[in-house]
């Protein structure tokens, strides 16, 4: 049996030790076309994994990787892909890794080591000291109906036992616990150590459902909100680039409404729509809500292959009487599920289930939809061996912990 050839930033190959498979870096094209084969497809790709987004995550330098059987083994082709980046620890030639809500690659294989083992390795070559990686199974699910009956006083997702939970993301848990990995802790990219992607997030269904279906899922609020905005003569239509300073001036006005902040420019939006509609043309669309004459709510929606994610919404403070968010997130439904979708990501939600908690009424707007709450494996962190390494982690959460 072929022994496993990991392929080191100059070109040169060695044996990792494990029969079978290869990695190495592949090119952007190579890339992209593994993730539109059926079986990247079947892989579930997001976007945060596809090789535009190394152009939008400025200071970071891209690895792009591939694995695949060994060419001698007679079964070419790509098995998984990663998108890896490299941020450097200031006042060293070392790198912090990071594989956002990635690798793309088979989570229900038991023989994890067989492809995680050799990515440590070419990441540990190109001088990363440690990595965080996200592994998408999701962990555990709570319906909009069980959530709805359980808020109250002090109440959070945890507390609520009606819940689904998935063996696969359990099982991938307790693997990476096996192996040395350390889940990080849900605060935030700031504090050093916290998720950087949002672990709770809210899904709505769209496989086998129809316009009426997904009308129907809607609660009566939601439903009476829509038919205000089209009696009020709100009009929903698909923006360019050019409304994206527009779509920025209402960031900023939800973002001191709502009391958090994204911390982005409009350069980072300007960048993001371009290098994915670059990738894919449509592939980051801006929904705007139009009543007489003036843009009163601006959503972004991104799409890869049969996922949908409506990613940052911004509204304005006067008008919302007529509601205008309600209106675009009804267009961009129907246009994910009449695109043939399987789901739709409303990304991140709190984990606070008490009313009296400023960030609960983005949970309770969600909720309306009829989705579920789904809490993710999170990311996980490990440092690449030697105390050299540990040491250099351990300065980088610090870093991170004064950003």
């Amino acid at each position: 049996m072929s022994a496993l050839l990991v392929t080191d930033p100059g070109g040169r190959e060695r044996d990792a030790g494990t029969p079978g498979i290869r990695l190495q870096a592949i090119g952007a094209a190579t890339y992209r076309a593994f993730l539109a084969s059926p079986r990247g497809a079947a892989l579930g790709a997001g976007f945060l994994q596809c090789p535009s987004w190394a152009e939008v995550k400025q200071g970071w330098r891209p690895l792009l990787l591939g694995w695949g059987p060994d060419p001698a083994a007679g079964a070419p082709g790509l098995t998984g892909v990663a998108l890896a980046l490299l941020r450097q620890l200031p006042g060293t030639r070392r790198y912090f890794a990071y594989l956002p809500e990635g690798p793309v690659a088979d989570w229900s294989d038991p023989g994890i080591d067989t492809w995680l083992d050799p990515l440590l390795a070419q990441l540990r070559e190109a001088g990363a000291f440690a990595v965080r990686i996200g592994p998408t199974p999701p962990y555990r699910s709570w319906s909009a109906r069980a959530l709805k009956s359980a808020a109250g006083p002090g109440r959070r997702l945890a507390d609520v036992l009606d819940c689904a939970v998935d063996p696969l993301g359990a099982a991938v848990a307790d693997r990476l616990h096996a192996r040395g990995w350390r889940r990080c802790g849900s605060g935030g990219e700031a504090e050093g150590g916290g998720d950087a992607q949002p672990r709770h997030v809210f899904r709505v269904p769209l496989a086998g459902r129809g316009g009426e279906e997904l009308w129907g899922g809607l609660n009566q609020e939601w439903r009476r909100n829509v038919r205000r905005a089209r009696k009020e003569g709100v009009e929903v239509v698909v923006g360019s680039a050019a409304e994206l300073p527009e779509f920025y001036r209402l960031l900023e006005i939800t973002e001191r409404r709502d009391g958090f902040r994204l911390g982005r420019s409009l350069a980072y939006y300007r960048r993001q729509y371009e290098a994915l509609n670059t990738e894919e043309p449509g592939r980051m669309r801006l929904y705007l809500a139009r009543h007489r004459g003036e843009i009163l709510a601006a959503h972004t929606l991104v799409t890869v292959g049969r996922r949908v994610w409506y990613q940052t919404g911004a509204s304005a403070d006067h008008r919302r009487e007529v509601r205008p968010s309600n209106a675009v997130q009804w267009r961009m439904l129907l246009d994910a599920q009449a695109s043939g979708a399987q789901e739709y990501d409303m990304r991140g939600v709190p984990s606070t289930l008490d009313p009296a908690d400023r960030s609960y009424g983005l949970l309770r707007w969600k909720l309306g939809t009829g989705g579920s709450v789904v809490e993710t494996l999170g990311e996980w962190e490990r440092a690449l061996g030697g105390t050299t390494n540990q040491a250099l982690h351990r300065a980088f959460r610090a870093y991170l912990a004064r950003r």
